[in-house]
């Protein structure tokens, strides 16, 4: 019965501000994994959940936050415990963001806009989907500061409709692109196969309305409505390489990052290719199945980059669910989180108040952990804090420096 409610309420689409009921009361982010899928329909579920293939990345995604311990240093000053960092020349009030997700309105009628106001309130950056179910202007009239936003940017063999996407997220003040690398195909969902997926109707992927007028007029018809989104899938630019950087730079002046590198020699590409930031992933267990965990690949990753002539900030996602993982994730060298699923969950179950709830959550579990860690700020958030399988470093170890 709640997902058929949850079908009418998402269905009955319309471009006023809404609430949802009441957000659940939880004790932390992982139990609402559950709750949120007794109010989704089975075909936004299976999209929003699932990975690829036999989900062995999608797993090891949470599997490797627990290969990975804590080592909390004592008598430490933590009355006072400054979660801020710096990205792109600009101060995030903490080191986590909203990543990229497509297809918002499935979770809730406001969307995409909903997250943006719940990021707004809690003072994150968010990442815009090319696959959103409100346009980019849309999105940046919601924001209090557009700048604040990210446009994520699928690759098409259209290449002048890829341009006039990324100059139309500039001109709406977007401050950043993030250039998904890592789907020249979209990986084999098993879950979207079987539930035969499809946007629900009163739903299209606004971003790509002018995709049609760059098609064969023989494709034009298969490119309306909910179709666009097979159509899409079919005009992705396989032929992409690191040139494509290069090419970006001639049409914006936007800072460009790169989300999808796992191989520290792409990382290493990547820096000589001009860009100005990585986000370790493997889209979210979506892509390529048995590829390893963005966690295990991030301190590879991090020693090649900082091996290089120039330093760019380093953003990892996948399996984020508590506070202890974004410490952990940062103890391996990323300079911040991208945090992708939880936020669909709040988002389904609360609107604007679901998403800021769980955002609101694992700010204050984060600043719990670095207080017990021992950690004043993020700075003090090194190598030192996590012991991994191969057991404790040698400056865990030494005493010399006492």
């Amino acid at each position: 019965m709640a997902a058929r409610e949850n079908r009418v309420r998402v269905e009955a689409v319309g471009g006023a501000h809404e609430e949802s009921g009441p957000m659940p009361p939880f004790a932390n982010i992982p139990e609402l994994e559950e709750l949120a899928r007794r109010n989704l329909t089975s075909n936004a579920w299976g999209y929003y959940s699932s990975g690829a293939e036999a989900q062995s990345t999608l797993k090891e995604n949470r599997a490797a936050f627990a290969r990975w311990l804590l080592l909390p240093r004592m008598m430490v000053d933590v009355s006072h415990v400054d979660t801020r960092v710096e990205i792109l020349g600009r101060t995030l009030e903490w080191p986590v963001i909203a990543a990229p997700m497509a297809m918002q309105r499935m979770a809730h009628p406001d969307g995409e806009l909903a997250t943006a106001r719940a990021c707004d309130e809690t003072r994150t950056v968010m990442g815009v989907s090319t696959m959103g179910t409100y346009g980019l202007a849309e999105v940046a009239a919601a924001a209090e500061d557009p700048a604040t936003l990210w446009f994520q940017l699928y690759v098409l063999r259209e290449r002048d409709f890829t341009r006039r996407l990324v100059q139309k997220a500039e001109r709406e003040g977007f401050g950043a692109l993030v250039v998904t690398v890592d789907a020249p195909r979209l990986g084999k969902r098993e879950a979207d196969v079987r539930n035969k997926f499809r946007l629900p109707e009163g739903m299209h992927l606004v971003n790509l309305d002018g995709l049609a007028e760059s098609l064969p007029i023989d494709q034009r018809s298969k490119a309306a409505g909910s179709g666009i989104a097979e159509v899409f899938a079919e005009h992705l630019d396989t032929s992409l390489t690191w040139d494509f950087v290069a090419w970006l730079r001639t049409i914006t002046r936007l800072p460009i990052l790169v989300k999808g590198v796992l191989a520290p020699a792409d990382a290493v590409l990547a820096v000589r290719a001009g860009v100005d930031g990585i986000v370790v992933s493997n889209h979210g267990g979506r892509q390529c199945d048995g590829a390893p965990s963005a966690l295990d690949m991030l301190p590879h990753v991090a020693a090649a980059v900082a091996a290089g002539p120039r330093q760019v900030p380093l953003i990892v996602d996948g399996g984020i669910r508590r506070g202890s993982d974004v410490v952990k994730a940062l103890a391996l060298g990323a300079d911040a989180v991208m945090l992708g699923r939880p936020l669909l969950w709040g988002l389904t179950l609360g609107g604007q108040a679901g998403a800021r709830a769980v955002l609101k959550a694992l700010r204050a579990e984060l600043e719990h952990t670095m207080a017990l860690t021992g950690c004043p700020s993020c700075k003090h958030i090194t190598r030192d804090l996590v012991i991994g399988q191969n057991g404790f470093t040698p400056s865990q170890l030494a005493l010399s420096s006492l």
